[in-house]
This record gives structure tokens, C-alpha cells and sequence, in this order.
């Protein structure tokens, strides 16, 4: 059976909204937001704070599994960062060169690496060396910055220093979240490296997943804004692989688990940030469900998390 991973989305797929999605079904593995790292040796509690499911055996309330992901440019640092974040219980390390950020650019961490396939490859080396060869040690890349003329030579120096899996995300840096995504560079990356590959980009729909895999040949996806619009596109997918009606939840079945995100945000997140945080979500899922987009629109000046959790309440 194929893989559906939770892609690691910055300020957006938090422990809060890992915990809702993996409660719908589908989804087989979660990575976290980058922990950012610079040359220092991280104290535990960042860790815990962007991963708090190290408290639960690095699953989600769930039981799916969650990897860390780190980011940066100092190999020695990365390296002792990922053995603390597995001493910590992570079941594994993923590393992130693929970030388009600019600011995550500027400071030589994500996918501005990938102008220096030599760079990416020694960095993959230290860590791999750092946490033994029983560890499992995962990367994230794009196509490429600027083009795409390094991404084989960028995936072959990320197997050959010793990753066990490789993600692509099927653009360039300059390329963002443009459509389309370059599913077919991802087959002539698979048809140069040993390890699993894993597709990522542009699947928002069961038809996208299938293309997808028709076009990479890759059976594994990795999905981020098309779980966050769709929370239960994963439960679709696995429908449509069972010769079954991938049938699409209305608004009604999903408000249950929006109700339920409030109500962790209500307890986790600081005040000052939860009325934002749930018209975040909101709005994205206001581009499938047009009640979102009303509550979206209704709630934009709404503080009280009360009155928010009435308002999508009543929109059923």
C-alpha cells in the first residue's frame, strides 16, 4: 500500500492541525515544520515545542507517526541536532533543502543549497555519520533554485551520503507554488537513484494522485495545502485505490473537527494568537467549502473564540 505523508508547512501543519487531520484517516506519516538550526545544540524543550508529540512516542493523539524535520547549513550542527532530536524519540530525521523562504534562503539554509550539490551531500554525510546507520535519516528537495540542471546530481549525492528516502518537491524555488508541478523530473530522478522517492506538489484532488503517480511512477505522495483546503483528501485517495467512490465530505461532516481545532487552540495557543490561527484555517478551507468562506467572512472581525465556535456551529 502507497504512502499519504503530511507535508511540513511552516506556521500552518503545527501539532494542532496534525492532530485534526490524522484523526479524519488517510494519512500514514506527519513531518514537522523545520526546526531551524544555526551552530548551536538546541535546548529540548524547542523540540518539544514544535513537536510536543515526543510526550506520546512521537505520535499524533491519532497513533500516526511524526518525523522531525530540521534545517540549516552548519553539518556539524544539523548532526548533533538530529542525534538530541532521536535521543528525544523521534522515529527519524528529515532534512530540509527545499524551503523557498527568502529569509530561510538569506541565512544559506533550505532550497538555496541545492546551488551547491557538494554542500547538500556533505551535510547529509555528517548527520548520517553523527546517528549511526540504523537511524532512519530522510531530505526534502526541489527541483532546483534557479533551474533544474542540478536536481539529478543533487538526489544522487543525497543517496550516495547516506539518506534512506528522498522527497521531491516537483519545482524549482524560483518556480514557489506556481502550477504545474514537474511531475515527470521526478521519474528521471528515480530512474537515477536506488532509495524510495516520494512525489510531492500540486495534488489537491484523487485524479491529481493518480496523475501524479502515472507521471513520477512514484506509489508514495506527500501532500501539504491539499490536505490543509481538503482535510479528508487522503480518506478520498485511499477510497479510489480500493475501486471505491472517492466521495469528497461536505461542510456538515467536517464542522465536528473544526469545532475540535478551536477547542485545542483554545487550550494551546496564546490568546493573543487564537482568534487568528482558527480564521487561518478557516480561509483555506474556504476556497472548497463556501460555509467556511461565509464563516471566513462573517467572523474576519470576531475575537471571542465563543462567538467563533457559535458561528461555525450554526453553519451546518
Amino acid at each position: 500500500m502507497s504512502r499519504i505523508i503530511l507535508a511540513p508547512m511552516e506556521g500552518l501543519a503545527d501539532h494542532i492541525l496534525r492532530d485534526c487531520l490524522t484523526r479524519i484517516g488517510g494519512i500514514d506519516l506527519c513531518v514537522t515544520e523545520f526546526i531551524r538550526v544555526t551552530t548551536q545544540l538546541l535546548p529540548p524543550k524547542v523540540f518539544r515545542r514544535l513537536c510536543p508529540e515526543l510526550v506520546n512516542g512521537c505520535k499524533t493523539p491519532a497513533g500516526i507517526p511524526v518525523r522531525i524535520q530540521l534545517l540549516g547549513s552548519d553539518p556539524a550542527a544539523l548532526a548533533a541536532n538530529a542525534v538530541r532530536a532521536l535521543e528525544l524519540g523521534s522515529p527519524g530525521i528529515d532534512l530540509n533543502f527545499g524551503c523557498p523562504a527568502k529569509t530561510v534562503n538569506r541565512s544559506q539554509g533550505g532550497a538555496i543549497l541545492l546551488q551547491e550539490p557538494q554542500r547538500v551531500a556533505h551535510i547529509v554525510a555528517t548527520v548520517r555519520q553523527a546517528i549511526g546507520d540504523d537511524a532512519w535519516l530522510s531530505a526534502k528537495m526541489r527541483l532546483g533554485f534557479t533551474t533544474k540542471d542540478l536536481a539529478l546530481d543533487n538526489a544522487k549525492g543525497i543517496e550516495d551520503a547516506g539518506a534512506d528516502e528522498l522527497t521531491v518537491h516537483a519545482r524549482t524555488k524560483v518556480e514557489g507554488y506556481r502550477p504545474p508541478a514537474h511531475w515527470q523530473w521526478i521519474e528521471k530522478i528515480r530512474d537515477q537513484v536506488k532509495i524510495p522517492v516520494i512525489a510531492n506538489g500540486e495534488v489537491w484532488t484523487p485524479q491529481d494522485y493518480l496523475a501524479c503517480k502515472q507521471a513520477s511512477g512514484s506509489e508514495d505522495v506527500m501532500i501539504g495545502r491539499g490536505l490543509v483546503w481538503k482535510p479528508d483528501l487522503a480518506l478520498q485517495i485511499r477510497h479510489q485505490q480500493k475501486g471505491q467512490p472517492a466521495q469528497q465530505w461536505d461542510w456538515s461532516a467536517l464542522v465536528p473537527t473544526v469545532l475540535y481545532f478551536i477547542d485545542l487552540v483554545e487550550v494551546q495557543v496564546e490568546v493573543k494568537y487564537q482568534d487568528a490561527r482558527i480564521k487561518q484555517w478557516l480561509k483555506l478551507l474556504g476556497r472548497v467549502y463556501p460555509q467556511a468562506h461565509a464563516c471566513f467572512e462573517q467572523g474576519k472581525r470576531l475575537k471571542a473564540l465563543s462567538e467563533l465556535r457559535s458561528m461555525v456551529a450554526h453553519s451546518r
